[in-house]
């Protein structure tokens, strides 16, 4: 009797203390509630014709889910209560029914069929890159960004801006920590810009939310996408791969300009292009060629034909101690100028007279000719490579 007592005074004390802490978690919840009530909730609003697509493609899916919810749990919530066997009911017994098994496959057909036409049509869409205004290359890096404008022969690399005191904590944070570059993409509104991604090293993934474009940068593949704005304004968006410790640095943000602005934009950048040309006629020293070149490999060479020179036989074959870095020099400059032997043999090399600096190629050039097992002791002017760019041989 004791212990039935005791008992039943354990449950009076517990439901006491929970009738005490309800009404604190009830409080807590409404509060909660009150300062997430101006959080987003849905995808940031579009500002592309392709983000609209796919912001109206995720309504249409989110509804078509909504509705069958409520009609699956509907009728299965109507047919535990009206069923019950406390009313009586016995459960149906059947087995093979066609009426029921053509049902069930026609309805949910149906159903995918009307999710498939608009999904099939965004998609479509998405991939349609072609009659473009504007052409920007962009290369993924650890970790940064390399912008190129094909049409206007410039381009340039997009790093973090946020103090590192920010990220030591040593700081307050701002507005758009680690969302912000010292040189954003800059674009013109109203114009269709094709992006041709590629890296140079590991995966990583060009994502930019409000354009609705999101494509994986493929180290030996160049993937394509789109974006034309309808306003002017900043954008931005991140690397959505993990691609190596400092993933969380590489932010991308876009400038959208009227087409006046970009185009006085582009003109400034021609300028700074110009007169920061290096001299082709100055004699370079071997030290400052190399120095040089080593960057310049390692940002576009490195992944075809490794940091040590040994390349990946038989597609991208080793530069240490082969023939084309340790023969004569002119063979050497016209694989990497016209990606072809000097008489006429393709190879796997891209042709880099189109992207590269006269100075660049002989800096790069005179790396490999001077590096790993190769001494050749030769540095390639940029004169020589002018040369034989101009004789076309």
């Amino acid at each position: 009797m004791v212990d039935v007592f005791g008992e039943s005074m354990d449950r009076i004390k517990t439901a006491w203390r929970i009738g005490r802490l309800l009404p604190a978690l009830m409080i807590s919840a409404l509060a909660s509630g009150a300062a997430s009530a101006d959080r987003e909730w849905n995808l940031p609003p579009p500002v592309t014709p392709i983000a609209h697509e796919i912001f109206e493609l995720h309504a249409i899916i989110f509804w078509i889910c909504v509705v069958i919810f409520f009609v699956v749990f509907g009728v299965m919530g109507y047919s535990i209560y009206a069923h019950r066997k406390s009313k009586g009911h016995v459960a149906e017994q059947f087995h093979e029914n066609t009426t029921v098994e053509i049902i069930w496959t026609v309805i949910p057909f149906i159903i995918l069929m009307l999710m498939a036409w608009p999904a099939t049509k965004t998609v479509l869409s998405m991939k349609d890159a072609s009659a473009a205004d504007l052409t920007v290359k962009i290369t993924g890096s650890q970790w940064k960004w390399n912008y190129d404008y094909l049409n206007d022969g410039f381009g340039y690399f997009s790093e973090l801006a946020t103090p590192y005191a920010q990220i030591q904590n040593l700081e307050k944070k701002n507005e758009h920590y680690l969302l912000e570059v010292d040189r954003p993409l800059v674009v013109p509104v109203n114009k269709k810009i094709r992006l041709l991604i590629t890296s140079s090293d590991v995966i990583h993934a060009w994502y930019l939310p409000a354009a609705g474009v999101q494509q994986d940068a493929i180290p030996g593949f160049v993937r394509d996408d789109w974006m034309k704005f309808d306003t002017p304004g900043t954008y931005r968006g991140q690397c959505a791969k993990i691609c190596g410790k400092e993933h969380g640095y590489m932010p991308i943000v876009v400038e959208v300009k009227s087409e006046q602005d970009y185009a006085a934009w582009v003109g400034d950048q021609k300028k700074k292009l110009a007169s920061a040309a290096d001299d082709v006629n100055k004699t370079w020293d071997i030290k400052d060629l190399t120095a040089r070149g080593e960057k310049i490999y390692t940002a576009n060479c490195v992944a075809c034909h490794q940091a040590n020179g040994k390349g990946l036989p038989p597609a991208f074959p080793p530069l240490d101690a082969s023939k084309v870095a340790t023969g004569p020099k002119l063979a050497h400059i016209s694989v990497v100028l016209n990606g072809v032997t000097r008489d006429g043999k393709p190879t796997a090399m891209v042709a880099w007279k189109g992207t590269l600096s006269d100075v660049d190629i002989a800096s790069v050039v005179t790396y490999e000719r001077n590096s790993w097992g190769n001494h050749t002791g030769e540095a390639i002017q940029p004169a020589e490579v002018a040369s034989a760019k101009a004789s076309g041989k």
